[in-house]
């Protein structure tokens, strides 16, 4: 009898303590979820005035048009000051610092905006944050850029072998008379396929680094132009001219190795320094129907930057870092590689303080 009462009163006690859990369990299972955000609506906050706004966008347009072409052009102008020739060391330093600055903007600004379009809550979670889209097409990107890169260089050096080959035919009886002068014609013939081919590369390397900046730099411009927040546009005027600076600096570096002609410099020159200010003035002109945290916005905007952000990262580690830093004139002097290094990490550095304010 008394084995029973026990048995009763612990049952009892059990179930005391068994019936809160299964109900706060049930409760927490059961809970409705946080109201969605209001995505794809106009956000009116404290600091919301369209007109001044439209003000500092226009001041925005000029003042980042200016400094872009200023970035830009004082590499190509720079064939006049002696200490800055591409064969000096001062040339590789500053060319080394505009790469640290490209590389902190793929990493640093293009990559983490890519991460915060497509993990919005405004987007569904299936797929968009079961899977991490930015380094998918971040990675393809990389890829894509490798192959432009190695059939662009293939192409074009079997076009140089078939040239040679012609010519070498052509001039065949006259090598079989002139032996001495024959060896030193193909030696000569050598060294201009390896320069060809190094001016190749520096011009693959100029426009495909100007493409990955252009799709930024018009993302960039869109999103300026769209908001009507004073507030977040004071200090991303300051933070955008320094940034288009410096970048212009690294992108005309590659054009000035390019060695293009003065109307390709031109437009290279113009499309790098009008897409950010187009980018605003775009924003302007749809900011009634355009919102940052619309769904399709957010997509193509995330897939867009994941897209440039891949493509800025290989030139930067690539084409510009490791080609430099493997190459005959920084391998033969450990000190200029080591203020070469500073160089990179006083890029990287001031333009990765940047992305606190863009």
């Amino acid at each position: 009898m008394k084995c029973t009462k026990f048995l009763a009163i612990s049952l009892l006690l059990l179930s005391s303590f068994a019936i809160p859990i299964f109900c706060a369990s049930n409760t927490t299972t059961t809970a409705p979820p946080p109201p969605p955000p209001q995505c794809g609506e106009a956000k009116v906050t404290g600091c919301h005035n369209r007109a001044e706004a439209l003000k500092l966008k226009l001041v925005a347009i000029f003042a980042i048009l200016v400094t872009s072409m200023i970035g830009i052009c004082l590499p190509l102008f720079s064939r006049s000051v002696p200490s800055l020739q591409p064969d000096k060391n001062m040339f590789v330093l500053v060319k080394a610092f505009a790469s640290g600055v490209i590389l902190a903007t793929g990493y640093m600004h293009v990559m983490p905006d890519s991460f915060d379009c497509l993990r919005s809550q405004c987007l569904p979670e299936k797929p968009w944050r079961k899977f991490p889209f930015t380094t998918f097409v971040a990675m393809l990107s990389a890829l894509v850029t490798l192959m432009i890169d190695s059939f662009s260089m293939s192409y074009y050096k079997k076009c140089i072998a078939d040239q040679s080959s012609s010519k070498d035919v052509k001039d065949g009886a006259l090598e079989s008379q002139h032996i001495g002068h024959g060896h030193r014609n193909l030696e000569a013939a050598d060294d201009d396929d390896s320069a060809a081919s190094q001016l190749l590369r520096y011009r693959v390397v100029a426009q495909v680094l100007e493409v990955g900046i252009v799709v930024h730099s018009v993302v960039i411009g869109l999103s300026m132009g769209a908001t009507d927040n004073p507030c977040t546009i004071r200090p991303l005027v300051a933070a955008l001219c320094f940034h288009q600076l410096f970048e212009g600096m690294g992108l005309g570096g590659c054009i000035l190795q390019a060695e293009y002609g003065a109307k390709m410099k031109a437009i290279m020159v113009f499309f790098f320094s009008s897409t950010t200010p187009f980018g605003i003035a775009l924003g302007i002109a749809l900011s009634n129907v355009y919102s940052d945290d619309s769904p399709t916005a957010l997509i193509v905007v995330g897939l867009l930057d994941a897209c440039s952000a891949g493509l800025l990262n290989y030139m930067a580690l690539v084409d510009l870092l490791a080609s430099d830093f493997l190459g005959k004139k920084l391998q033969n002097s450990m000190m200029l590689q080591v203020w070469a290094y500073v160089a990179v990490l006083l890029g990287a550095g001031g333009m990765s303080l940047m992305a606190k304010w863009a």
